[in-house]
């Protein structure tokens, strides 16, 4: 594939992210962190990925439309060992609910970065940070490709169902081992791949945005990690999905990700269940020498 194929890529995959992340932050926005319905009165309850990854206590205290622009499959700061003084880095932090989880367990003594490439994000993570009265918070516009903060500056690199949305994972992983400081552990919640997925649905642009056509598979995750200079790689599955449920969630519009319906038939399905293989949630851990 050429550069200027694979930039294309790119563009197109960032685009379609950008336009439903930024469709969901304008919805959120609208509702003032109200609730709007017994379908998204708390982001994590009605959809098969997102549903019930925050305990009550840690959603109390965070504002209600941090809560509602959560899009993750996992909850990669209670899993993760953040410790006072530590510094932070979420990838693609969307509303900012896990920065600011991770705000409070690092303490002021420590700091957490937020990086999004979406305006509409940015500006809801801001007002809820505002809203929060996190001080030692800081949110940057950017590429998870491109991070902009130097070598050796962050203790704990973590992500929320973020990266699978990359056409270039391995260079996601690189710039994560770039800026992680020596001994400084990758700790991402993602949606994974076991077994492999289908050509309809890797090629479904939609299904980039739903969590699902995105997805690595597990071995090929182990070595891009071990490429990237990583070691210590180890993978936890917290969650197993079902295929068609997750289509039948992308056709609402309260979906995972915000996508679309897919237009998949039952022969899709079949040639997945035929490949063994599965979608997973998966906590991703792995350490900078």
């Amino acid at each position: 594939m050429s550069a200027d194929v694979t930039a294309t890529k790119t563009d197109d995959v960032r685009e379609t992210v950008r336009e439903k992340y930024a469709e969901r932050a304008r919805e959120v926005a609208a509702s003032s962190g109200a609730c709007c319905g017994p379908s998204c009165c708390r982001a994590d309850t009605f959809d098969p990925v997102t549903s019930d990854l925050y305990a009550s206590d840690e959603i109390a205290m965070l504002p209600g439309a941090a809560v509602q622009a959560s899009l993750g499959c996992g909850n990669p700061t209670a899993l993760a060992q953040l410790n006072p003084g530590e510094t932070v880095l979420d990838l693609g932090s969307g509303g900012g609910i896990d920065v600011l989880l991770s705000a409070k367990r690092v303490g002021p003594t420590g700091f957490a970065y937020g990086l999004d490439m979406t305006d509409e994000m940015l500006a809801l993570a801001e007002k809820n940070k505002a809203e929060a009265g996190a001080e030692n918070v800081q949110f940057l516009k950017g590429h998870i490709e491109e991070i902009p903060l130097p070598d050796n500056t962050v203790d704990v690199v973590i992500s929320n169902c973020v990266i699978n949305l990359s056409s270039d994972k391995g260079q996601v992983l690189r710039e994560a081992f770039r800026v992680l400081k020596p001994g400084g552990r990758f700790a991402v919640s993602d949606v994974v791949a076991q077994g492999e997925l289908p050509a309809d649905l890797r090629q479904d642009m939609e299904a980039w945005v739903g969590c699902v056509a995105g997805a690595l598979e597990e071995n090929e995750y182990r070595r891009l990690l071990t490429d990237a200079g990583f070691g210590e790689v180890e993978m936890q599955i917290t969650r197993v999905y079902d295929p068609r449920e997750l289509a039948e969630n992308l056709t609402g519009e309260s979906s995972c990700c915000g996508g679309g319906a897919p237009n998949w038939d039952d022969s899709v399905y079949a040639r997945f269940d035929a490949s063994g293989g599965r979608v997973v949630s998966a906590f991703v851990r792995a350490q900078k020498p």
